[in-house]
């Protein structure tokens, strides 16, 4: 309950007739004894209750001057830290923290990562999906079997941020596992998997940093064929994307003779 609700309500049981001791129990200690002695005192000879000062303490930090550069600060930067603010406005780093939550009322969000994608990749797959809008029925689009490949390494997961070895001393803490050990060329291997409505095709790992089209053809698209068969019977879809083993014209070949249906490198 703010200070000027508080006055109201000693106010009113003051002239209801209310002692000071029933004041003080009825708000049930959110007024001390002798606050209330003070406030009936003064609504006796001056007939209200009225506060010289603020009885909140004054901001020393939180000014609205300084609220003021914090906004103009972040229109120009809009990555700033609570550190940094604090050391160029002389105030706490938790003072440069509530500005920016409460009195501007902003939220800190993460760098998010997008793929940088041209016009011309933009337009391409706008023509893409109007394509298939256009060719395929909804059912059909059930059918499609889509195809990818990521290049792993053999070297394990590292965060710098958050892994932590608890130790007295660094070399206690390189004893207990606190050293990470980087090969200057690291194994590298590739994994191809086909998904669709129904599922995930058998994985395909390749051990060699590039594919050309003659190991895609013999290793690769024998999997998928045999997995679209499988699932879907005689009427499906390959779909790829356009890496350098699966436009070349052999793999464009094989895939238009063998596959039911097939979206070559010109979609």
């Amino acid at each position: 309950m703010k200070s000027e609700d508080l006055r109201k309500v000693v106010f009113r049981k003051y002239e209801d007739g209310d002692g000071v001791c029933k004041i003080f129990r009825d708000l049930n200690g959110s007024l001390g004894l002798n606050t209330i002695k003070r406030w009936c005192k003064m609504v006796r000879y001056t007939g209200s209750i009225q506060l010289s000062t603020s009885p909140d303490a004054p901001r020393l930090a939180r000014t609205s001057k300084t609220i003021e550069k914090v906004k103009h600060k972040l229109d120009r930067k809009k990555m700033v830290t609570t550190r940094r603010l604090a050391k160029k406005y002389g105030i706490s780093k938790s003072s440069a923290h509530r500005i920016l939550t409460e009195d501007l009322e902003l939220y800190a969000h993460k760098m998010t990562i997008k793929p940088k994608v041209t016009e011309v990749q933009k337009n391409k797959r706008k023509k893409f999906v109007n394509w298939i809008g256009n060719n395929f029925r909804k059912e059909d689009t059930m059918r499609i079997l889509f195809s990818d490949e990521k290049m792993f390494d053999l070297d394990d997961i590292y965060n710098s941020r958050n892994q932590r070895i608890w130790a007295a001393s660094r070399d206690e803490a390189d004893e207990q596992g606190g050293t990470k050990m980087r090969q200057k060329f690291l194994q590298k291997f590739m994994v191809w998997p086909g998904v669709c409505s129904k599922g995930v095709t058998p994985l395909v790992i390749l051990d060699q940093r590039k594919v050309d089209h003659v190991e895609y053809i013999e290793k690769v698209l024998p999997i998928a064929l045999k997995y679209g068969n499988d699932t879907f019977g005689e009427h499906w879809t390959l779909q790829q994307d356009g890496t350098k083993p699966h436009v070349h014209h052999l793999t464009q070949k094989w895939c238009r003779d063998q596959f039911p249906l097939f979206i070559d490198k010109n979609h």
